[in-house]
């Protein structure tokens, strides 16, 4: 606990949707749970009025908007600063971050201190060294850190704290097998899932990056060997997307797997869809800077089979080592599979990414700040 409380006012872009939105509304709610006032800067979205049911205050600006006159919001922040008598800045993002910077600096040896978080693995730029020039500098995983570290070699070390994303246990309880309920429930909504063979999950929005094409040829091969798979892509469609949802359609009637996929809107229900699952998926093709749905699927209980890299391999790694497949190796992962499907892999017990760890090792970061103030 700090020593007393602190004002922390965080950046970012918007809150309409996506992992760093959610990490801010965490860290807020965490706050002001703790005794602290919770201030966030950004353009505001749908998630505005969940972040101020937890206490915490949103300001108004447009600090992610990628023009030139964004920078006269620089005056505006640092004006904010000095009204609220913020102790801690934490970015978020890299154009926000050169905001919440440039303010910083006209405000003397009292400023508050500067606290970032990479998210993501970001293609290293001067523009993208800013996320490296926090007093601490929070890296998702240990990827990232790693990353960091290959392409800042500037940085010092001793500044920088790996804070795995967390998942809150409650939200994905741990079951006892496939839950044939959800199972048929979904298979209602999309009958091209209804069978008695396993189910296939890849979850994660309707882009290339995500492995869409190397999830169906994984289908095909199974269905060729006689074993009757079913797959499903929640989250792929979306309006923006059609064209490629479109050349999905058409590779999967090539393969001949068509009548047993489902490419699907986004779902709030993703703990259900876990739940219904025999094997989760995670075949980006970039790497990721963590592997969020692999720990919520085996918080859950269901086996993972994902590429080997990045932070989905740094977590497979810690927690279901047999589910590693070598990038891009679509024979090894058929293989896997059908092992998986014979002999399900042991799970975890313990999951230790979890929302309350990741929270208060955020705050333990704002009051080793504080006390070197």
């Amino acid at each position: 606990m700090a020593a007393r409380p602190l004002t922390v006012l965080q950046l970012l872009p918007a809150l309409d949707a996506g992992g760093v939105e959610r990490s801010t509304l965490e860290i807020a709610d965490a706050l002001v749970r703790a005794g602290h006032r919770a201030l966030v800067v950004s353009a505001g979205g749908r998630m505005q009025p969940t972040l101020e049911a937890t206490g915490a205050r949103h300001i108004t600006l447009d600090i992610g908007r990628k023009s030139l006159r964004v920078f006269r919001h620089v005056r505006a922040l640092r004006r904010l600063l000095r009204e609220e008598r913020v102790d801690i800045v934490h970015a978020r993002s890299r154009l926000p971050a050169w905001i919440g910077w440039l303010a910083l600096r006209g405000m003397g040896a009292t400023k508050p201190r500067f606290v970032t978080t990479v998210h993501g693995l970001n293609s290293p730029s001067r523009y993208s060294a800013i996320m490296a020039r926090g007093d601490r500098v929070i890296c998702v995983s240990k990827t990232v850190r790693d990353y960091v570290l290959r392409h800042y070699p500037w940085i010092n070390p001793a500044c920088m704290r790996v804070i795995p994303r967390g998942i809150d246990p409650l939200q994905f309880p741990r079951g006892d097998g496939v839950d044939h309920e959800a199972r048929a429930q979904i298979a209602q909504r999309w009958p091209q899932l209804a069978g008695e063979g396993p189910l296939l999950l890849l979850p994660g929005r309707g882009t290339r990056l995500k492995g869409h094409s190397d999830a169906l040829h994984l289908l095909a091969d199974l269905r060729g060997d006689g074993i009757d798979a079913r797959l499903w892509m929640p989250g792929a469609r979306v309006p923006e997307r059609t064209a490629y949802i479109a050349e999905l359609e058409r590779e999967a009637r090539d393969l001949g797997v068509i009548d047993a996929l489902a490419i699907s809107e986004p779902t709030n229900a993703m703990a259900d869809a876990y739940r219904a699952s025999d094997i989760v998926l995670q075949l980006s093709r970039k790497p990721e800077s963590f592997g969020r749905t692999v720990v919520e699927a085996l918080a859950i209980g269901v086996p993972v089979i994902g590429w080997d890299h990045g932070g989905v391999g740094e977590v497979l790694a810690a927690l279901q080592p047999e589910g590693r497949v070598a990038p891009g190796d679509r024979v090894a992962l058929a293989e896997r599979a059908r092992a998986f499907l014979l002999h399900p892999p042991a799970l975890p017990q313990r999951i230790p990414y979890t929302l309350s760890a990741m929270q208060q090792a955020t705050l333990d970061v704002y009051d080793e700040l504080s006390r070197e103030q």
